[in-house]
Parts: C-alpha cells; structure tokens; sequence
C-alpha cells in the first residue's frame, strides 16, 4: 500500500445514536477527505433513515451506494469474515463503537497494519489534551489503535472545517439579497426577515416553554425557525396545530415557524443568516462556531450529569467573562446552581449581544489557528503508516 495521500483508502464506521450529530459529523468527514484529500472513502452507517434526512441523495435500502463520490454501506448484520484486501488502510471507529471482529481480524493480517483511529467525542476538558494519540495495543492481535481526540485548543484534532467554508459564509452574510432569497424560500415574509432572527435545535428536555413565553412578552419582534420534530410539543402547543413544516403562528412579540429538515449546506446557511442560533449535541455546536453567529449549545445529556462538567469546561473558554451568556448557558442546560429562568436571562443575555457578538468572531479565528481536523488527522494517520511500515516483518 503507498503512502501517497491521493491513493489513500479509508473506512469509517458510524453508529447513529445521537441522531443527526453521528452521522453529520462522519458525513461531513467523510466528504472533506474524499473531496479535499483524494481519500477513497468509504463510510459504514446502521441508520440509513437518519443518514437520508441530512442527505437526501442517500437510498435508505441501499446495501452499497455511492454518494457525492463516498462509497456508503449499510452496516447492519456483516458478522462474517474480511478478507485483507478488504481493508482501507484508515480505519476509523466513530465514538468507540465496535466495529466487525471480522474485520479486525482481516486488518491483524495486512501488511503494513492499516491505521486505527479511535474518533472521540468533543470535550473543552484539558485532559483530552493528554490523550489525544494515544495508543492502544489490542489485547490479543498484532494491533495498536490511537485515539484522536478533536478540541478546541492546538494540542487537540481541531475543529471539523472545510477549505472554502469561511469564504462562503464571509460571501453570504454580505449579501442582504442572498440572504432574504434563502428565507424567502421558507415564506418568510419581508418583515419576518428583517427582524431577529432564531434558530432553534435543540433536545426534548430543552425549557422551551418558557423561552417561547419570555419572547412573546418581549418589547423585540423575533422569528424563530425550528426545524420539522425538534422541541414538537411546545411547538404544537405554540402554533395550536400539527408541528410540522409550513406551520407559523405569531404571539405577540414572538412569530414561530416550522422549517422542513434541510441539508447541511443549507443548515449551515441558517446559521449564517440568523442573529441567534440554539444548537445542540456536537455537529451543529461547531457549525454555529464557524458562523460566528452568537449561539446557545444544549449538550448531550449523560448519565450523573457528566455533561454539565463539559459544557462548563467549554463556556470556562468561551463565555471569557460573558456572565449573561454563561448563567443562560446553565439554565438551559439544567445545570445551573439558582433557579435562573427565562424571563430574567433572556434580556440579560439580549443586553450583552454585542460583546457576544464580538467575541463569536474572535473565538472563529482562534479556532481556525488550530488547523482544520480533516487535515491535522490525516498528517498523524500518514506519520503512523510511516512507522508501520519501517517496521519488520
């Protein structure tokens, strides 16, 4: 197998448990590395249902397909063996989950030994960057699995960013008329565009509510786009009517409107478009980064509140002193100490949009001095398939 990036072959292996956030990471991987790098790709999903609302190109009954030039497989019951030319010389494992012994087995036998990757989750926490690299010897084959950790600082993976993606937002957000061409799309109304605009993703347990009751009381009109099934019974409380896509309602200050669940392109056009966005889990928490667009991130709740210590791991960095944005951070998420609410932290909050605003764009330059993650992992993948193959046979 050469060491020539542009012949370079690679396997990724997803498991959808987070909806949208597992596969919309690994999809977006999974397109840089092919598209940017020459990779040949080829990338393991057990969802193909999940996978088909952020990409509509992909057959939900497919066993193999290809896809914006990624080859896409069906994972689902391939229990038996591999044969080693079966092997991509990357391989990596999503979140830790176990891929095919089958396929373990095949790569124990290739020679040099494929590249493993252990793709961990996203954390501000300053021992990931300890660990980031790290290897693994399995216990019983002549293998060593890394772990690659992405973060936020230069001693991590970095962030999950295309080559031409901030010339693309810089392009968009100076174009009132691309911008009101894109909402118009959803009917939005003149009015509707031209006033402050929300984005909302967020989890079932997010205190929606009480956001939709402190906006509408609010002196400030605001439009809030939710996309189809995200927060669905406030929203149907809200509209007083199926919560599906089209729906709209206006209570005093507030309008809410129901979007179609779109593509990453134009997700990332969203955010790019409104003044607020809501984000949750790990792959719209950094897009809402790269547009440098304020933002709230709900976190993926975890069992005895370990979550919590992530998101204040993360807002330690990033609020920077931002009280407001801290404390409505921690209410909602449930983490916070008092009993903050809403009504009090969302005027709080709306008080201090122009440092948040502010440092949205400084902490985006920031993050891309760290390099791009797709870049910085395959230099590390290409330095360990350097060692494997000086070594002996």
């Amino acid at each position: 197998m050469s060491v020539n990036q542009h012949s370079l072959s690679l396997a990724l292996f997803c498991k959808v448990v987070d909806n949208y956030g597992d596969i919309g990471i690994c999809w977006r991987l999974a397109r840089q590395l092919h598209h940017e790098h020459g990779v040949a790709v080829t990338l393991w999903v057990d969802d193909l249902r999940i996978f088909h609302r952020i990409c509509p190109e992909v057959a939900i009954d497919a066993d193999v397909q290809r896809v914006a030039g990624v080859t896409v497989r069906h994972w689902h019951d391939q229990e038996g063996a591999f044969a080693p030319d079966e092997v991509a010389d990357i391989v990596i494992e999503f979140f830790g989950c176990d891929i095919p012994p089958g396929y373990i087995e095949a790569m124990a036998q290739c020679e040099p030994r494929p590249v493993w990757l252990n793709f961990e989750g996203l954390t501000a926490e300053e021992w990931v960057e300890g660990c980031h690299t790290l290897p693994s010897m399995h216990p019983r084959l002549p293998l060593t699995k890394h772990f690659f950790f992405p973060g936020f600082t230069a001693k991590t993976g970095g962030l999950l960013r295309e080559a031409a993606l901030e010339a693309q937002r810089d392009a968009f957000q100076a174009d009132d008329a691309a911008q009101a061409d894109f909402l118009s799309r959803f009917g939005l109304t003149p009015e509707q565009i031209a006033s402050f605009k929300v984005s909302l993703f967020c989890y079932a347990h997010a205190p929606v509510e009480e956001l939709f009751a402190a906006w509408q009381q609010g002196t400030q009109a605001i439009t809030c786009l939710v996309p189809e099934g995200v927060a669905a019974q406030a929203v149907q409380d809200f509209v007083q009517g199926p919560a599906a896509a089209g729906a709209v309602a206006t209570r005093g200050a507030l309008t809410l409107r129901v979007l179609p669940f779109v593509a990453q392109p134009d997700y990332d056009r969203l955010l790019w478009a409104c003044d607020f966005n809501f984000v949750r889990g790990e792959d719209s928490f950094v897009r809402a980064q790269w547009a440098r667009r304020p933002f709230v991130w709900h976190i993926y709740p975890q069992d005895e509140n370990l979550h919590h210590k992530k998101l204040r791991a993360f807002l330690q960095r990033y609020a920077n002193g931002i009280d407001a944005l801290a404390a409505f951070s921690l209410f909602w998420n449930a983490a916070g100490d008092g009993a903050g609410s809403a009504r009090q932290g969302w005027p709080a909050l709306q008080s201090m949009l122009p440092t948040i605003a502010e440092r949205a764009k400084e902490w985006q330059a920031q993050m891309a001095e760290n390099g791009d993650l797709a870049s910085n992992l395959l230099r590390f993948a290409r330095s360990i398939r350097s060692e494997n193959g000086k070594k002996p046979v």
